[in-house]
């Protein structure tokens, strides 16, 4: 399979050409256009009720689609545009079945054939403090994977012993076998929450952390305050627009 993504620092999209019988992965909503060679189709990861499990896990646990897309060059060869919905990054990462990728909710964009999506479930203390959820997607096996974010995907590598502490709100994928730690942003309890980071995940080398270079979260709650705010009471009856006198 060969691709490209393009404006890769403006609402990025990829590019891939798929040769007859190839056939690529990805989120419901993420196909754009494609030619007439290719047929797109909904499907669960895994055949059965073990599809099926897996599909409740990812719909109700990890928040994701209950089904992929499935884009099959069945006509002969053909290219497909695909993208996602929010604006940020795009980034390919090559996988060679030695380890996986832990990815945060929405991370997930599409993936090549040989590659596994699961739903993985963090510890106790790691679920409740990341900010990430109890659940996330452990993605595994050989070939490329495709990973979105909100704003602009930045790697940080970490040489062995080498640590680097991460707004939760920032990460987007890392090794599965990258150790990692939660932790109060400041020393004390006041200054964390005042400081407007609350709790923070420090990495340890050796390892890639993907982060994003902006937090959706942060994002919604600026729009909220922008939002006018309708007063409920048993007065006039008034409205956002004024009286009609």
């Amino acid at each position: 399979m060969k691709y490209e993504i393009l404006y890769p620092e403006a609402f990025p999209v990829v590019r891939c050409e798929l040769q007859y019988g190839e056939r690529i992965k990805a989120e419901s909503d993420a196909m754009i256009a494609m030619d007439t060679t290719i047929d797109v189709e909904g499907k669960m990861q895994g055949e059965g009720v073990g599809g099926v499990l897996k599909g409740l896990a990812r719909k109700f646990l990890a928040g994701e689609s209950f089904f992929f897309q499935e884009l099959i060059a069945r006509r002969g060869p053909g290219r497909v545009l695909f993208g996602h919905a929010i604006p940020g990054g795009i980034l390919d990462v090559e996988l060679d079945g030695s380890y996986g990728l832990t990815v945060q909710k929405d991370g997930y964009l599409a993936s090549s054939q040989g590659i596994e999506v699961d739903t993985k479930m963090q510890n106790l203390s790691k679920g409740f403090l990341s900010g990430e959820g109890f659940f996330v997607l452990n993605v595994k096996g050989s070939g490329t994977v495709f990973i979105s974010s909100y704003g602009v995907i930045h790697p940080i590598n970490l040489e062995a012993g080498q640590e680097v502490i991460i707004d939760n709100g920032h990460l987007v994928a890392w090794p599965d076998y990258m150790e990692y730690t939660i932790e109060k942003a400041s020393q004390g309890w006041v200054s964390s929450f005042t400081s407007g980071e609350g709790f923070v995940c420090r990495f340890r080398g050796p390892g890639v952390v993907l982060i994003q270079t902006r937090n959706s979260d942060s994002f919604g709650s600026w729009i909220q305050s922008l939002l006018p705010r309708s007063s409920s009471g048993s007065g006039s009856g008034s409205s956002f627009f004024g009286n009609d006198d």
